[in-house]
């Protein structure tokens, strides 16, 4: 199979897009990052979220300073990050759309006062660590206090498209060293 020459091109803000192309050939998770706001709950979708330490227990996620939602989430004391399954593909969509939108939903608090969601794969309750400035985004870095784990597959995002990934046992690499507990 021969594979198609590569596009080379040198990052222009003026043409953010190829830069942003090529960014998505990152396949990646897909989060619904929650705080309590001025009017209750808000919520963003993001795909920039990244363990960062073991110890102390911490994680990242980066948003935009252009959002709307950008002043609650870099000033939040306390957050959560919930990582989606792949039947969570509308509620994505529905937030990365509307910050207010989970509003009309029956979502718990935890332990800080944060609304979280029910069924996601993953929900990490952090107490902000930092806030690092990032150019047009900022990197969040949050503790975490409690995390939460449920079993399903994972939704994913990958060429600005959301998208499920098969069973994770069927594909998993058991042999990488990754999966065995020692130390290097």
């Amino acid at each position: 199979m021969q594979m198609a020459q590569p596009h080379r091109f040198v990052p222009d803000p003026a043409d953010g897009r190829a830069l942003r192309d090529a960014f998505g050939h990152f396949a990646t998770g897909v989060t619904i990052v929650t705080a309590a706001g001025p009017q209750g709950c808000l919520a963003i979708t993001a795909n920039s979220f990244s363990s960062v330490s073991m110890d102390p227990p911490l994680v990242l996620w980066s948003p935009a300073r252009a959002s709307s939602r950008f002043a609650v989430f870099a000033g939040a004391e306390h957050f959560a990050i919930h990582v989606l399954a792949a039947d969570q593909r509308d509620l994505a969509w529905a937030v990365a759309g509307n910050g207010a939108a989970l509003a009309g939903m029956d979502l718990g608090l935890n332990a800080d006062g944060v609304p979280v969601l029910d069924h996601c794969l993953a929900r990490f309750d952090c107490h902000r660590h930092a806030v690092h400035d990032a150019g047009d985004h900022a990197i969040v870095v949050g503790h975490v206090r409690h995390a939460t784990v449920h079993q399903g597959e994972p939704l994913a995002f990958f060429r600005g498209k959301v998208a499920h990934i098969g069973h994770p046992e069927a594909t998993a690499d058991t042999d990488h060293p990754g999966h065995r507990d020692h130390k290097t």
